[in-house]
Formats: structure tokens, C-alpha cells, sequence
């Protein structure tokens, strides 16, 4: 008898749908776990207690954290500047106590844009905002454009020897996709670089002592995953590590509890 399929717990964002609160996932980000991962996903509402968190990864062989149109908010991070909308408030508490819990309980934890600034904020560090005039431009396509054309803008990134990212992509420069207007300002303790973008954004991150794999990339490998090798095998990586069963977690360095 062939073992069940594991399950992926995928994070979801607030939205309004027919002017009420609503929890969303694109569909592209739960076909990938899917067709890529081999795996079943089960949708995690943000809008939920804290509180229940822990018995919701207990019951889950690895996490996802989606990309998203919203920021963090700065508070999260210990900055007084001012929140860029959208923002999503629940999320950004659901995410941060899924990211403790997920580490607690030895469970792979998988980060795609938003879930990579999700991360490096959990762990301790802090983010930047990239709307600055000649900054942006290098990041994310204009505001107007269509969503083919903001997907299509890209740049190579510098992957790390002997990092993850390295051993599963098999190449130290990759072409990817840009899609964000926040990022990693200081990168937070126990997490180490796996690829930078030629104007040194950290484009990939994993965790140096984690029992079970914490991975995270700032680009979109949901995104026509068939036209990337890299971004399919980014898709197996998290497949693998849903079927693998890791020991209990060590130190939680700095995620928050």
C-alpha cells in the first residue's frame, strides 16, 4: 500500500469578499503544492487565535507562507516608520506564532516573498522598504502593469556555494522573477544567506541549526513553476522535506514564542 500523501498547511490573507472579512489563497500557490510538491494542502486561516496555533502544526508534515500584495507592518519589527498599505494585521500575528510553533515542533517551514520577510522577523531581524525613486524600479515592475508583465520583471541573483538553494537549483546564478517592495534589512541570528541580487537584496534564505528544513525565497516559484527548472525544484524541495521525519527542535534562537 503506497503511504499517504503528506499535508501542507498553507497560510491565507485577509480580504474583503462582498464587503465582508474573508481569508484568500491564490490558487497558483495551492496547485504547485500539489502538482510539485505531490502533496494535499489544507488552507490556514489567519484570521484565527494564536492560541491554537501549536495544535494546528501538530497536525501538519510542513508549513507554507505564501507571497502576498500586503506589508508587515514596521511595529513588527521594532521601526517607527510609518505602514505601507496594504497591510494585514492578522497575518502578520498568525504568521509570526505559526513560524514559533512550526520551528518548536520540528516541522519544515517554507517562505515565498512575504514568507521570507515573515521569517527573518520571527527569527529577530528586521526589513527595509524599496520605494525609494531608482530602487523599486530594480524590484517590481511599474504599478500600472498588467500581471504577465509584473511577472515577467526579473533579474539574476547570486546563488551561495554549498547553500540549500545551491544543492537543489545545481547552479550558482539563477534569473528570477521581482515582485516585492519590502526586504531584508538585517538578517536575523541562526538564519544564513543562500542568494543576493546584484544590488545585494537577500534574495534566499535557509536556517543554519534547524532540525527540519527552513527555507525561503524572495521571488515567486508558483508563478508558470514549468518555465524555471530551478523553480519546480524549489517545489520538490519542499515535497521531500513534507515526506521526511525530523527530531525535535533545538535552540528556537530567536523566533518569538
Amino acid at each position: 500500500m503506497s503511504k499517504p500523501r503528506p499535508v501542507i498547511g498553507v497560510i491565507a490573507c485577509g480580504r474583503e469578499v462582498e464587503g465582508e472579512p474573508a481569508q484568500a489563497v491564490k490558487h497558483r500557490y495551492l496547485e504547485a503544492v500539489e502538482m510539485h510538491a505531490g502533496a494535499a494542502t489544507l488552507i490556514i486561516p489567519s484570521n484565527q487565535s494564536e492560541a491554537f496555533v501549536g495544535d494546528v502544526v501538530a497536525r501538519l508534515d510542513a508549513i507554507l507562507l505564501t507571497g502576498s500584495n500586503s506589508n508587515m507592518h514596521p511595529g513588527r519589527f521594532g521601526s517607527n516608520a510609518a505602514a505601507q498599505a496594504p497591510v494585514d494585521a492578522q497575518r502578520d500575528g498568525l504568521s509570526q506564532a505559526l513560524i514559533a510553533a512550526a520551528v518548536a515542533a520540528s516541522k519544515p517551514l517554507f517562505g515565498i516573498c512575504r514568507g521570507l520577510q515573515e521569517i527573518n522577523v520571527a527569527f529577530g531581524g528586521t526589513l527595509r522598504d524599496l520605494r525609494a525613486p531608482g530602487i523599486w524600479q530594480r524590484h517590481h515592475a511599474a504599478p500600472e502593469a498588467p500581471l504577465f508583465d509584473t511577472f515577467a520583471h526579473s533579474h539574476e541573483v547570486e546563488v551561495a556555494a554549498g547553500s540549500p538553494l545551491h544543492r537543489y537549483a545545481g547552479s550558482r546564478s539563477l534569473t528570477v522573477n521581482s515582485v516585492h517592495y519590502q526586504a531584508i534589512d538585517r538578517l536575523a541570528e541562526g538564519l544564513v544567506v543562500n542568494a543576493t541580487s546584484p544590488d545585494g537584496i537577500i534574495e534566499a534564505i535557509s536556517a543554519s541549526h534547524s532540525s527540519a528544513p527552513v527555507f525561503a525565497v524572495q521571488w515567486h516559484p508558483e508563478w508558470r513553476t514549468g518555465e524555471r527548472p530551478h523553480d519546480l525544484a524549489f517545489w520538490r524541495f519542499l515535497g521531500e522535506a513534507a515526506r521526511s521525519e525530523h527530531r525535535m527542535a533545538a535552540p528556537r534562537f530567536g523566533v518569538c514564542p
